[in-house]
């Protein structure tokens, strides 16, 4: 028997990425989904031949049930992914993976006591090209890591959610807590600590509200830009910027500068990692288009937590992961 997984939650990261990927992944045999608009879970449902729970302790209560994806908003991660965990599931859930520190704790301390397996959706570390870039960095073969700078910007949640307003959740400062810094900055963030081996430490930032407005035409209450200069605990340096006011093309790059040379990660989308060494040359490898919001590839993520319950095969992000990211988010918007 394949395993029977419930989600929570059923708008667009669910639609499109957890639905289907579980969906298509043969070790799965039945998908249960609950949303607080019933509508949401009985369209999916019908679309990916599942079934629908009445609410979320019916979810979390049924015996039958091995996983779980907390695909909710923000706010209430550590009350659904806590009780999934202490109900004996394990669980994948979204980014980030609370709105705090203290409640991320909760989760880890849940984990720790259930013994459940505990993934968060750090995408970033699952393409092709990233993995090669951290293999080509932790190789040696180009020195050591010295600075970086990344950015992820695109034109805003308001365009992806389900409801395609302004009224999205993402703009609340109660539900999102973070805007565009938990959003988009903590996967940059996690990607850093993942290329390079190393953590974040110190932060230095600017954030705003430039230009969204909510669906009473009044600036959002959270940030939809964030500039910020980064100290890792080994002593690199580097930049992000992150922006849900990118009018025009997604920017999803990455740039690492090493001793003997410099690695772009998608900034060309032919050749999506280029190194470019000392004397000129540029060694370039065609691996994968990274997936976008208008391009919506299979992410291996779910591909990974099916493996890590089933077989036991490690995933490249798990719980613990998350923490590290998170307090950088923290520093960011309440410093």
């Amino acid at each position: 028997m394949g395993l029977k997984v419930g989600i929570v939650g059923c708008g667009s990261i669910t639609r499109y990425r957890h639905a289907p990927e579980y969906y298509a992944n043969p070790l799965v045999d039945e998908i249960v989904f609950f949303d607080r608009n019933r509508h949401r879970a009985e369209s999916l449902a019908k679309e990916f031949e599942g079934t629908v729970a009445n609410c979320f302790e019916d979810l979390i209560n049924d015996e039958t049930i091995d996983a779980i994806s907390d695909c909710s908003s923000n706010e209430v991660h550590h009350v659904h992914t806590t009780k999934a965990l202490l109900n004996g599931k394990h669980v994948l859930c979204e980014k980030p993976l609370a709105i705090s520190s203290e409640h991320a704790k909760t989760i880890l301390d849940a984990q720790t006591k259930s013994g459940k397996k505990l993934m968060v959706d750090h995408n970033q570390r699952f393409t092709k090209v990233h993995q090669k870039a951290r293999e080509i960095i932790l190789s040696g073969d180009y020195g050591d890591v010295l600075s970086f700078k990344t950015t992820f910007g695109h034109s805003g949640p308001e365009d992806w959610g389900v409801t395609k307003s302004n009224a999205t959740w993402f703009f609340k400062k109660s539900r999102s807590h973070s805007g565009v810094v938990g959003d988009l900055g903590i996967h940059k963030i996690d990607l850093i600590h993942y290329l390079i081996d190393d953590e974040i430490e110190e932060v230095k930032s600017f954030v705003g509200s430039l230009d969204k407005v909510d669906e009473n035409n009044k600036p959002i209450e959270v940030c939809d830009n964030a500039v910020c200069i980064f100290k890792t605990k080994k002593g690199r340096l580097g930049n992000g910027s992150f922006s849900w006011t990118y009018y025009g093309e997604e920017d999803n790059s990455t740039t690492i500068y090493l001793q003997k040379g410099i690695l772009k990660i998608y900034h060309d989308p032919e050749n999506q990692l280029i190194i470019e060494q000392p004397g000129g040359e540029k060694v370039k490898y065609e691996l994968e288009h990274i997936q976008t919001n208008d391009n919506q590839t299979n992410t291996g993520v779910i591909d990974s937590f099916v493996d890590w319950i089933v077989s036991g095969v490690e995933p490249p992000v798990r719980g613990e992961d998350a923490l590290s990211s998170l307090q950088i988010v923290e520093h960011i918007v309440n410093d």
